[in-house]
């Protein structure tokens, strides 16, 4: 007898049905991952922004309390005033003398550094050109963006009590308009009645919507005196 054939089974492939259900299922798991992907690197842009905006805070913070701390009445200017736009001080540096300016303007927070000084006259120069800043002069920095409204309080030990540093108490908008658009100078700006340097000074910043920072930041330094 002969032996029987080994029975071929018939061969068949996918039809076009279970393809193309494949492929939707692969697109569909392609994008889940992809979508997974995007929220991890928005997570990181958002952590990386706050931590940036931190240091930022922790920078600008640093410089406001070097300048107060090395502040000092060198009885030729005001060793520190503020009118509600702009605050100015004398600071001690190796070589000489700086006149610094914290001025709010257009809601922007900006510092401005003179020279080195090293005579009285050059100093009162310095001092009286304080009041005449526009925002792009050399020497000027930007250190907070969407700044609201800011104030200044200063501590007298004598009194124990805080004190708003503005003599007229108005609290300054977002374009420094607490003092006057285009302030005068006389003689008292540089020569006149000065007062002595407070022992404490309290920075209030309030910050606008879309700021880095939000809501309202306030500082307090204690000044020691030699």
């Amino acid at each position: 007898m002969r032996p029987h054939a080994p029975c071929r089974r018939a061969r068949r492939g996918f039809t076009l049905i279970e393809v193309l259900i494949s492929l939707f299922i692969l697109a569909l798991m392609a994008g889940m991952a992809w979508q997974g992907v995007d929220m991890v690197m928005r997570s990181r842009e958002t952590v990386q922004a706050r931590m940036d905006g931190l240091l930022r805070l922790q920078s600008v913070l640093g410089q406001w309390e070097a300048d107060l701390g090395q502040s000092f009445d060198t009885q030729q200017v005001p060793g520190l005033n503020f009118d509600g736009a702009t605050l100015r001080l004398t600071r001690r540096i190796d070589d000489g003398v700086q006149v610094v300016a914290w001025s709010l303007r257009g809601g922007r927070l900006q510092r401005w550094t003179s020279p080195t000084l090293r005579d009285a006259e050059a100093l009162q120069e310095a001092w009286l050109r304080s009041y005449q800043l526009l925002g792009n002069e050399a020497g000027t920095l930007t250190m907070f963006e969407r700044v609201g409204t800011w104030q200044v309080h200063v501590f007298l030990a004598s009194s124990n009590a805080w004190s708003n540093a503005q003599s007229s108490g108005d609290e300054a908008g977002q374009d420094g308009s607490g003092a006057a658009d285009k302030p005068k100078v006389d003689a008292s700006a540089v020569a006149g009645r000065r007062e002595a340097l407070p022992d404490g000074v309290r920075l209030i910043l309030s910050f606008s919507e879309g700021a880095a920072h939000a809501g309202t930041l306030r500082r307090d330094i204690r000044l020691v005196h030699p």
